[in-house]
């Protein structure tokens, strides 16, 4: 339900966040990443094909949308918004990242 609730959140501060000043705008990103941080670690990926997907998303969606600015008038806000949603994918990916260093780091309990 947290995960859930994060999600959402994440999801209208990265549409928020495309509209807002540009003074504003760092802390907008930098609460997206610390919510898409404190959400991977809260619910890791157990699905290493799937922390590979957000690895990629989170690399690949700014490229993406960068080709969203040729789109007259609406273009560049779709492009933030984008932009802003790969911060928090990148937030995830990174703690489902060190989550799985440290899982390889520590010794497991059946050894």
């Amino acid at each position: 339900m947290a995960q859930n609730i994060m999600g959402w959140i994440m999801a209208a501060l990265a549409v928020v966040a495309a509209f807002l000043a540009p003074s504003m705008a760092p802390w907008a990103l930098l609460l997206i990443l610390a919510i898409g941080l404190v959400s991977g670690f809260m619910a890791p990926l157990e699905d290493v094909a799937t922390r590979v997907a957000y690895y990629v998303l989170a690399a690949v969606l700014p490229m993406i949308a960068d080709n969203l600015d040729l789109i007259p008038t609406v273009g560049g806000q779709l492009n933030s918004i984008l932009d802003n949603f790969a911060v928090g994918i990148g937030g995830i990916a990174l703690a489902n990242f060190l989550v799985a260093v440290w899982g390889n780091l520590t010794p497991s309990s059946e050894d």
